[in-house]
């Protein structure tokens, strides 16, 4: 039987870009990863404009593409719905303006079905990767933030931010319930406390073009990023590492 893949993409007043993507992500998969059972799940979260009727008549219009509304915001929240309620051997999600190149989600594909990953992440701090027309305050952004979480927590991964990751069906029906976080710090929080239980994590270099209409905020995001490193350091990971089962990496990963 082939394996079955979901890939959300978590929308916030998204009505006009919405549909070009659906439908160019529905013409990836469908020539290149015709040989699994794929879907693409449309994660409404409170947008204000048309975006819930677009994506209420992309799912009804073609195949394989579904919707699920929360009604309220918050892609952290948005994310572990989806992932919590899907049945799909591999569960990933982007960020719906695609920034990500489409390619990378058969490595992350592969990563996780072929060479045995709990988690793949694409990764704009990699060697390999090409980023693409990204502001230079928010590309110093991500690299300091980079360096505070991984001196507090001593990660292996560089970049935790990246709209574009890649789980086991396994590894999400456990981390999921454990992950407090409903928005940004959302990725951030999955993956430190992932490593930190013995959860294998493939970082992926990947070619990244910036959305000049982005709507996330550098400082607010920062502060809140800054924040849940806090909370974690004070008692959430620990609380997180104890409610799950550890896994061991094999010796010398």
């Amino acid at each position: 039987m082939a394996a079955s893949i979901e890939i959300v993409l978590p929308v916030l007043n998204e009505e006009k870009g919405l549909e070009a993507s659906v439908r160019k992500l529905h013409a990836f998969l469908s020539a290149n990863l015709d040989s699994y059972d794929w879907r693409i799940l449309i994660a409404e979260n409170g947008s204000t404009d048309s975006t819930p009727q677009v994506a209420a008549r992309l799912s009804e219009t073609m195949s394989n593409v579904g919707v699920i509304d929360l009604g309220v915001r918050g892609r952290g929240r948005a994310i572990r719905k989806a992932w919590s309620e899907s049945g799909a051997d591999i569960l990933a999600y982007m960020d719906v303006d695609l920034s990500t190149d489409l390619a990378s989600l058969i490595d992350a594909v592969e990563a996780i079905e072929l060479n045995g990953f709990d988690i793949a992440i694409g990764s704009r701090l990699q060697k390999g990767s090409r980023v693409i027309g990204r502001q230079f305050r928010r590309e110093v952004t991500s690299r300091a933030y980079s360096m505070i979480f991984r001196v507090l927590y001593l990660t292996r991964f560089r970049d935790a931010q990246c709209g574009f990751k890649a789980i086991s069906r396994q590894a999400a029906q456990a981390l999921m319930p454990v992950v407090e976080d409903t928005g940004w710090f959302f990725d951030t929080e999955l993956l430190i406390i992932a490593e930190k239980n013995g959860y294998r994590i493939k970082e992926l270099p990947v070619t990244w073009t910036d959305d000049p209409d982005t709507r996330v905020r550098v400082i607010p995001t920062a502060a809140r990023n800054l924040k849940g490193l806090l909370r974690l350091k004070l008692g959430g990971l620990a609380k997180a590492s104890k409610a799950l089962a550890p896994r061991r990496r094999p010796p010398g990963e």
